[in-house]
């Protein structure tokens, strides 16, 4: 019975029209992986690529965040991939309050209905919507927070660091992140 529960998530997240965004998109994007898994990572919002594929952080961002949980111990299928909201704003521009306001609740019957021990915030927009600080990301990431009862680690978003390759030092700041996060799940 909870399978279905989670499939209908789902399939309100891919009919939704709660937005303008949701004539823009090709595809919605719910998110994927382990849908009881202990760890759950959030993004600000599907770009291009996971727009015409239906998938989460399929790109090059994507693909460094395969790298990411795969250096962590673990495997794309045994976490779970989403995002705050889940239709691409046009020209990959940051999500507006409203539109967090209209996919607020897609999110949280997801974090409800998996409840994940850790979620990794990647980005400002994805830190900001599980804690109310507005400070950046360099001063936010690195500490646990909490939400709900669940672990929150703000870290940077995989696509600032592709397109900071030559900094090498936000590639380390970000897996020592996922160090703590690994040390908390019981991961060495």
């Amino acid at each position: 019975m909870e399978y279905l529960r989670k499939e209908s998530i789902e399939e309100r997240i891919l009919v939704c029209q709660n937005c303008p965004l949701s004539e823009t998109r090709n595809k919605a994007v719910p998110g994927e992986g382990n849908l009881h898994a202990d760890l759950m990572f959030v993004g600000e919002a599907p770009g291009r690529d996971e727009d015409l594929q239906g998938s989460p952080f399929v790109g090059r961002a994507g693909q460094l965040l395969t790298r990411i949980i795969h250096a962590m111990q673990y495997r794309r299928e045994e976490v779970y991939i989403t995002n705050v909201i889940k239709c691409r704003p046009p020209d990959n521009r940051t999500p507006t309050g409203e539109e967090i306001i209209k996919c607020k609740a897609f999110l949280l019957e997801q974090i409800d209905s998996i409840q994940p021990r850790v979620i990794v915030a990647l980005g400002r927009v994805a830190a900001h919507f599980f804690i109310p600080d507005k400070r950046g990301m360099t001063a936010l990431r690195g500490n646990f927070y909490e939400y709900e009862g669940i672990k929150i680690m703000p870290t940077f978003h995989p696509s600032y660091l592709v397109r900071n390759e030559q900094n090498k030092g936000l590639k380390k700041l970000v897996w020592e992140d996922m160090k703590k996060v690994m040390a908390f799940l019981g991961k060495k």
